[in-house]
């Protein structure tokens, strides 16, 4: 008992003999195994890769053309009733303008364009997203800075209505018709390889848009504006109610383009004369007009029983073309051809 009592009394005062643990010993072990966590984490600069979908993108800037096309022609109407022509003068600048109205009221605000809006899509400054690094879905990142926005506007509205009016003005003057070592002439040269060269860019930009998705045209590209999704729960939903009325409709009309030419010939008059007025309904001016040509027989030639007068080069082409010909007045069947004076079968 006592040999118990004694250990009991040892250890007891071993263990309040015991020694903290020094402040740097914490440090140290977090040293130590902060990087075998850095290993299992995501690297911090490493960004989600996402997928915007190319057909959103496209339809997105067509819709953008087509807004302002619509613009146009509502713009166009309310100057309708002034001197024919005075608004075609200054058609660089009405689509400038109009350009510049999207482009204020869109952009400048931090808002999508109406055909970004249509397709659940916004410009996202990829400088920003690089630097940053926090990203959990892919679809986070901040806006356009307003240098980005200045420039946007400055290459979509002032670029294009300065190259407009270069080129018309180019065309005008006639400089490319001009002395090959004149300025003119060498200034004309150098437009049209900046357009080619621009061209061929463009064409480019475009092979690498559909491999990866990204920059539709080399505005975006060069200000690093991508477009990606507003909203990650939104779905592209597409309807087809006015495309299928609009097919509907063209079909329509190039049917009716289709008919109108064969419904108009006298063979599909005469055919529903008989329904419409009697034979005898005829004016004496009308019998004097070949009913094929609507003129003045030159070579008068009758038909055979029914006596209606023709040109001849219209009745024999007819009685030609048609081995069981009807005369465009009476429906009846014409037999053979009779000349005033003569017979001619």
């Amino acid at each position: 008992m006592r040999e118990t009592l004694a250990s009991t009394s040892s250890s007891s005062s071993s263990s309040t003999n015991v020694i903290p643990p020094a402040e740097s010993a914490w440090i140290n072990t977090y040293e130590r195994l902060s990087p075998r966590w850095q290993s299992f984490a995501l690297p911090p600069q490493a960004a989600i890769p996402i997928v915007i979908s190319r057909v959103n993108q496209v339809d997105a800037g067509r819709l953008d053309v087509e807004m302002s096309a619509m613009l146009k022609e509502q713009l166009v109407k309310v100057f309708s009733v002034m001197k024919p022509g005075l608004l075609f003068q200054y058609e660089a600048e009405l689509d400038a303008f109009l350009e510049f109205l999207i482009w204020r009221f869109s952009i400048w605000v931090d808002k999508p364009t109406p055909g970004n809006a249509l397709m659940n899509l916004r410009y996202r400054d990829e400088h920003a997203v690089e630097t940053r690094g926090k990203i959990r879905t892919g679809l986070e990142g901040p806006g356009l800075t307003i240098a980005q926005k200045i420039w946007y506007c400055i290459a979509t509205v002032g670029g294009q209505y300065i190259w407009t009016r270069l080129q018309s003005f180019s065309a005008f003057r006639r400089w490319g018709d001009s002395e090959q070592r004149s300025v003119a002439h060498r200034a004309w040269f150098i437009i049209q390889r900046i357009e080619g060269f621009y061209k061929a860019a463009s064409f480019t930009n475009l092979l690498i848009f559909l491999y990866t998705g990204r920059y539709r045209n080399l505005i975006e590209r060069a200000l690093r504006a991508r477009l990606v999704y507003g909203s990650p729960h939104m779905n592209r939903a597409v309807s087809f109610e006015y495309m299928n009325r609009q097919l509907v409709w063209n079909e329509f009309s190039e049917m009716l383009l289709l008919l109108l030419p064969i419904l108009n010939s006298s063979s599909i008059k005469s055919l529903f004369r008989p329904f419409s007025k009697d034979k005898s309904s005829g004016s004496a001016e009308d019998e004097t007009v070949c009913p094929i040509c609507q003129a003045n027989p030159t070579i008068a030639y009758v038909a055979l029983p029914c006596q209606h007068r023709y040109c001849y080069y219209c009745l024999r082409t007819r009685c030609a073309s048609t081995t069981s010909f009807r005369c465009s007045r009476c429906s009846e069947p014409v037999v053979a051809m009779q000349q005033l004076g003569s017979i001619n079968t």
